[in-house]
């Protein structure tokens, strides 16, 4: 067991040497061939400083993939949860199928109504019509009742899938049969419906 020793009391004498005659025979023997170590006054004590780098994050690699799993997780749940709110509430009429109009109206089916919204994260009846028409080169207001005043109207019996559907306050896209697509009002997506206007007026553009 190690020694160990009381600090040293005030007014007490310093011990400069040790009584070996007090000291069994083995512990004198033990003290005389115990190795000496000295230390030079003006040794100094040096300590390695070990060298540290620091990655940025763009530059992490373990970083950046896991961010990058992160994300395509998001976009895996954002894509089935698409495919779920997608579903039409009515079948689309097999006279729309093939219709460049109707074909990119149907892909924004689900995408909620947005007052004033004009774009794939939110629409509002003309902002979707707008959107639509504007894909193939067709430019409108943002305005359902400016939007009735271009193209050329035709008679509900000669009414075409793709031709814009106009009421007072109202503009959607006709889809054929009893059906049309639009933004409806507020708390709906994009989505095919029956026709629910009395006496609507088609309007053919292009």
């Amino acid at each position: 067991m190690a020694a160990q020793a009381a600090p040293m009391e005030t007014g007490h004498a310093k011990m400069n040497s040790v009584d070996l005659n007090a000291l069994t025979s083995q512990a004198r023997e033990s003290l005389t061939h115990a190795p000496v170590v000295t230390v030079a006054p003006d040794a100094e004590l040096a300590v390695e400083k070990s060298a540290v780098s620091v990655v940025s994050a763009a530059e992490n690699e373990d970083y950046q993939a896991e961010l990058a799993a992160d994300e395509a997780a998001e976009e895996a749940a954002e894509a089935a949860a698409t495919t779920v709110s997608t579903a039409t509430s009515v079948d689309v009429p097999a006279s729309a199928i093939g219709n460049s109009v109707i074909s990119i109206a149907s892909r924004y089916v689900g995408v909620p109504y947005v007052s004033g919204g004009a774009s794939p994260s939110g629409f509002d009846c003309s902002g979707f019509t707008q959107y639509v028409f504007g894909q193939l080169g067709i430019e409108l207001p943002h305005s359902s009742s400016a939007q009735a005043g271009y193209g050329t109207q035709v008679p509900a019996s000669e009414a075409q899938p793709g031709d814009l559907m106009w009421t007072p306050g109202h503009v959607s896209i006709y889809a054929g049969g009893n059906t049309m697509i639009d933004a409806s009002k507020p708390g709906t997506v994009v989505d095919f419906r029956p026709i629910w206007q009395s006496n609507p007026t088609f309007i053919r553009l292009g």
